[in-house]
């Protein structure tokens, strides 16, 4: 009597964590880089707008982006190093969400030039980068930590995305 054989189950090969940080920065990077070529005529087209006195200067958004895309990855990859993509899909989940709406909001802000979409879009990244800190958080304190500056220069990209908008008529 010949019994079926099942095939065996391997577990997969475990993942260098060199490997998997590298994977993190390359997709944190390619959000970024879906967001700048969105913007790639950023600069002119943000000279022309009308800006509250406190917004900054076109030159800091990119250093300070390149910056908190890089905490970003890091934050992603601690939490996958503590519970991996199985355990840690619903954190990692949300992250890899919140990277596609902070892809979108430069194609409607910049490219498109829908403010109100964009605002739409932002606050949505906002809720969803809170989501995700709190997720984190509950993995991985340092983490976490490391998306606090993320959550707040998106809170002021907020407050400047409505003023711009408001005071920008053409930006429908």
């Amino acid at each position: 009597m010949s019994h079926a054989s099942t095939p065996e189950r391997h577990p997969a090969a475990p993942v260098h964590p060199g490997l998997a940080l590298a994977g993190f920065v390359g997709i944190t990077f390619v959000a970024a880089a879906l967001g700048a070529i969105a913007s790639v005529d950023a600069r002119e087209f943000y000279g022309g707008l009308t800006r509250p006195a406190w917004a900054p200067p076109a030159a800091l958004f990119g250093p300070v982006w390149t910056v908190l895309y890089a905490l970003m990855a890091v934050a992603a990859w601690l939490v996958w190093r503590e519970r991996g993509w199985v355990r840690g899909r619903g954190a990692l989940g949300l992250f890899l969400v919140q990277l596609a709406f902070n892809a979108a909001w430069s194609w409607l802000f910049f490219a498109l030039h829908r403010g109100g979409w964009a605002f739409a879009c932002i606050v949505v990244l906002l809720a969803l980068i809170a989501a995700t800190l709190a997720a984190f958080a509950r993995i991985q304190r340092v983490a976490a930590a490391l998306l606090v500056p993320y959550l707040l220069w998106v809170a002021f990209a907020t407050a400047l995305n409505w003023s711009v908008w408001r005071n920008n008529p053409l930006l429908s």
